[in-house]
């Protein structure tokens, strides 16, 4: 238990970390709180203000307890943005709880409003970002270690490890969004050509239609 307190405090101090206006990717509060108002109708960057608040608004408990892996990829992300927490808008902050089962990995993917911080709560991971230059930049991490993935930079975790393995993750965006790789290109609606999967990747009209269909 004591531990597990300690691992707690430092996910803690790391999100802090990230509130500074330096790091955030989010523009700056005008006010003490907004909290984000679902129900207005206004198009804005972020949410409209809701007039009255309470501490609920600023509370989640999704991030205290393991989440089930029993998916194709063998993880799952939890996250903890200004749609879970409307008392994050205008914050620039938010978190997110990753569960891998062994051999579980959380896919290619971008976060294009955000810098990352990876805390990993017990287990090992095979973390890595590829830079615009296709470089790879990549490092196994166990309980305790922390990795960073710049902001729109292509990052993967992957479990090689014979146990399960989790993780808390911080952003420097109250919404850092997420996209990812292989269902973007292979999955979007209306779909992307044949034509372009097929010279981009140097495969077949029938490979490209066998993954999409393995991602529809």
């Amino acid at each position: 238990m004591v531990a597990a307190g300690k691992l707690y405090v430092v996910v803690v101090m790391l999100l802090i970390a990230t509130i500074s206006n330096s790091v955030s990717a989010d523009p700056d509060m005008l006010q003490d709180i907004c909290v984000a108002d679902y129900n207005n109708g206004v198009k804005m960057n972020g949410f409209a203000c809701k007039e009255n608040f309470s501490a609920s608004d600023f509370f989640f408990t999704g991030l205290a307890t393991p989440q089930s892996t029993n998916n194709t990829l063998g993880s799952i992300v939890t996250f903890a943005h200004v749609l879970q927490i409307p008392g994050l808008n205008t914050l620039g902050v938010s978190m997110a709880r990753l569960d891998f089962a062994p051999g579980g990995l959380n896919q290619p993917h971008t976060h294009p409003r955000a810098n990352e911080m990876l805390f990993v709560l017990y287990g090992e991971l095979d973390a890595g970002f590829i830079t615009t230059t296709n470089v790879l930049v990549s490092k196994t991490i166990r309980q305790g270690e922390i990795f960073t993935f710049p902001r729109g930079l292509v990052h993967f975790q992957i479990n090689n490890g014979k146990g399960p393995a989790a993780a808390i993750a911080a952003f420097s965006s109250q919404y850092p969004s997420r996209e990812d790789i292989a269902p973007s290109l292979f999955a979007s609606t209306p779909p992307v050509p044949n034509s372009v999967l097929s010279k981009a990747f140097q495969i077949s009209y029938q490979e490209v239609n066998a993954i999409k269909s393995k991602l529809a």
